[in-house]
């Protein structure tokens, strides 16, 4: 009779499993030293790129006040592709390069594309789902005899054997919880496309503003640049007049603190034009370091005035607002959540099958193998019924009923704000454009008042006080219009912005004051 004795290896196995285990929970414990190993003390990273110190072996980063290692894989700033340095680019081409660039776009467009993919997830549910299995194994096991058969006193045996298998789950009926779900999936991926419309549209709008922006500190700019060769002209005027003896050197010194205040006023719209237009760039979504010819558009004519919004107007500008789609989309899944909370209330009804196959061997000591094969298959019919969870269904259901509320709280917050913006945006449009009236007008006045100022004092019949008093109200006037002008540009394409019509070439009825 064959004899099959147990190692000392698997005597030992309860034994080695249990230093295994000690083994690796102090391998976890000593991940600790990749940590900061004070609250006070900076962290340094252990690596063999790291540098040391020569006495004490640990990374010099301690020595740099809790400063970090320099990855400069992170720091690859790439400046947009497809720009012409040679080419000036006008609001429209800037428009395009914003919306194929800027990173917002793809994430609203992954976003609205993961909202989608959710809803293909939920209607999966509707099929069946089939699987494959392969089963295999092994048991031994040794037992000592009672009495000695000859040279043994054991008897060992051995069973092995491998089964594949095919399976199928269905679930066919659940009161409705996979519709409850699937409409909740398809309010949230029409909520992540419309915002994927209105990510576009802001920024459109935030590119537009930025342009507007960056015109006017341009044009700050030439109104610094003139005036400060109008400051040229009255300290000419003074050195000439203390030249022929009919001035004094106080009125020489005025005119040269005059040149430069005109001078100090032009560099810092100089910086304020530099600011503008990486701002501009921010709200394209490209590098700081491109470079850009940004070509203006000239000086747009300004409407007289814009009427005040209708309340037809403000509710054809809600029901296309993208916020305000969104939020409703979202209240409408928060509805149907609660649907498909009250079905887990409800039982389940389930099909099940199987076809399986095995190749079983058993052996035992002095005995011949026995080998079988077999098949088998099976149709299931079930029904779940859950009866206590210990409240969790019901706090699930009053959570959904809570998140329902809180959207309807949210809408309602979203179109009362949307429709305040409305209104205050066209007031603001309002006061811009009377504001960029009254600077027109003062302009002509300043203007004629300088020139006026400025010949007498040549002449010898006034005083350079005058004629500084005339200079700066001029450039007041000036840069009073200019940013009335672009603050007029702005504020139209905010109502347009909130008007939910941004991308749209028809002005809206009612604001163009005819």
């Amino acid at each position: 009779m064959e004899t099959r004795r147990s190692s000392p290896l698997s005597r030992a196995g309860p034994l080695a499993l249990l230093l295994a285990g000690l083994l690796l929970s102090g391998c976890a414990t000593s991940a600790l030293k990749t940590a900061p190993q004070d609250s006070s003390q900076p962290w340094a990273p252990i690596d063999a790129a790291s540098p040391a110190s020569v006495d004490g072996g640990t990374s010099d980063w301690a020595t740099k006040q809790f400063s970090v290692p320099a990855d400069p894989e992170v720091a690859q700033m790439q400046p947009a592709p497809g720009i012409d340095p040679r080419r000036a680019y006008g609001l429209p081409e800037l428009i395009d390069i914003a919306q194929t660039q800027n990173p917002l776009t793809r994430l609203a467009w992954q976003q609205a594309r993961q909202a989608a993919l959710a809803t293909g997830m939920v209607e999966a549910t509707y099929l069946p789902f089939i699987s494959a299995n392969v089963i295999g194994g092994w048991q031994e096991t040794s037992a000592s005899l009672p009495v000695a058969a000859g040279s043994t006193n054991q008897v060992s045996s051995r069973i092995e054997g491998v089964s594949p298998q095919v399976a199928l789950q269905w679930l066919l009926f659940d009161f409705g919880q996979r519709d409850a779900l699937h409409k909740t999936a398809r309010h949230n991926a029409t909520a992540a496309n419309i915002l994927f419309n209105g990510a576009h549209q802001k920024i459109i709008h935030d590119v537009t503003r930025s342009y507007f922006l960056y015109s006017a500190a341009r044009s700050r700019v030439r109104i610094a640049e003139q005036n400060a060769a109008n400051a040229r002209k009255v300290s000419a005027a003074a050195q000439a007049r203390n030249d022929e003896g009919r001035g004094t050197t106080v009125e020489v010194a005025q005119g040269r603190q005059l040149v430069a205040q005109a001078q100090f006023g032009l560099v810092q719209a100089q910086g304020t034009e530099r600011d503008a237009y990486q701002l501009l760039l921010g709200a394209m979504g490209v590098s700081p370091m491109t470079k850009i010819t940004i070509r203006e558009a000239g000086r747009r004519a300004l409407p007289a005035s814009v009427g005040a919004p209708t309340e037809e107007m403000i509710k054809a500008a809600l029901a296309r607002r993208p916020d305000v789609l969104a939020s409703f989309s979202a209240l409408k899944a928060s509805r149907s959540a609660i649907g498909a909370a009250q079905a887990e209330f409800m039982p389940k009804v389930f099909l099940g099958a199987v076809a399986a196959g095995g190749d079983a061997s058993f052996s035992a000591t002095g005995l011949p193998t026995i080998g079988q094969q077999a098949s088998a298959t099976g149709v299931l019919l079930g029904v779940t019924m859950p009866i206590y969870d210990g409240g969790l269904r019901a706090a699930q259901l009053k959570n959904a009923e809570s998140l329902a509320a809180a959207s309807e709280a949210t809408f309602e917050q979203t179109r009362d704000a949307a429709a305040r913006e409305i209104v205050i945006s066209a007031d603001t449009l309002r006061s811009a454009l009377a504001s960029y009236r009254a600077a027109t007008a003062l302009v002509s006045a300043a203007t004629v008042t300088y020139d006026a100022a400025l010949d007498a004092y040549t002449s010898g019949v006034g005083d350079i006080t005058a004629a500084t008093a005339a200079d700066s109200g001029l450039l007041t006037a000036r840069l009073a219009q200019s940013d009335a002008h672009a603050a007029s540009l702005v504020a139209a394409a905010n109502l347009a912005f909130v008007l939910g019509a941004m991308t749209s070439a028809e002005v809206p009825a009612g604001l163009t004051g005819r």
